[in-house]
């Protein structure tokens, strides 16, 4: 198996009071190492449930689920944590970050969790936040940044640790238009650096910038295309 990521007859089903939700109806594909995927849909389709899946935060009612030739369902809960921190870099709507630490120290709060010493990882997150163009707000907190600010320190907390994986959920949802596109900018570049990255979204201009769409629909696949046209 060469995948990157190999979905094989996902289901995942949640149960409501008496009724039972069937957010995901058998899905099979394949992720090669540093595709750009954009995975789309309504409300409802699926792809939030899909995404939580890839990114280890939730687990398969049936189907199988391979991350680098390993079986996630088959890990204990430790492993899946691990998995986390090491192999997959979230990127979130509304940024997640520690309100009280600097843009500095929420970067490096992935590390702490990787057991790095603290010299490493001041350097490390020094250079990332250099490179997503934040070398003059290092030691500025959230609420003194941008929100375009606060999603560039974001990303570059999701590639402190070099994952294999940038998992994006809406990144330019509480954005204006100029910033999205230079969030956007920003993952082409991840993208082009070696990164495998993944995006979810409803917006068709912010799925553009892929190079394969997947549309979901009543937690089935309704479409998987290439984009050659992707920015």
């Amino acid at each position: 198996m060469n995948s990157l990521i190999e979905i094989k007859n996902l289901v995942k089903n949640y149960t409501v009071g008496l009724q039972v939700v069937r957010a995901i109806r058998s899905i099979s594909l394949q992720i090669e190492k540093n595709e750009y995927v954009a995975i789309m849909g309504p409300s409802g389709s699926g792809k939030s449930t899909l995404m939580n899946i890839i990114g280890c935060l939730d687990t398969p009612t049936s189907g199988e689920y391979f991350l680098n030739d390993n079986l996630v369902g088959k890990l204990n809960d430790d492993k899946l944590a691990e998995i986390r921190n090491r192999e997959i870099g979230f990127v979130f709507q509304t940024f997640n970050l520690m309100p009280r630490y600097t843009a500095l120290e929420n970067v490096m709060l992935p590390m702490v969790y990787a057991g790095k010493s603290r010299i490493v990882r001041e350097k490390r997150a020094t250079e990332v936040l250099t490179n997503v163009g934040l070398s003059d707000r290092m030691k500025h907190r959230p609420n003194e940044l941008s929100g375009g600010q606060r999603q560039r320190v974001a990303m570059a907390r999701a590639l402190v640790n070099n994952p294999s994986i940038i998992l994006a959920d809406e990144p330019t949802g509480n954005l204006d238009s100029k910033t999205s596109e230079e969030i956007m900018n920003l993952l082409n570049q991840i993208h082009e650096n070696g990164n495998t990255v993944i995006v979810v979204t409803h917006e068709n201009d912010i799925a553009a910038y892929a190079k394969r769409i997947i549309k979901l629909n009543d937690g089935q696949v309704e479409s998987d295309t290439a984009n050659i046209q992707g920015n």
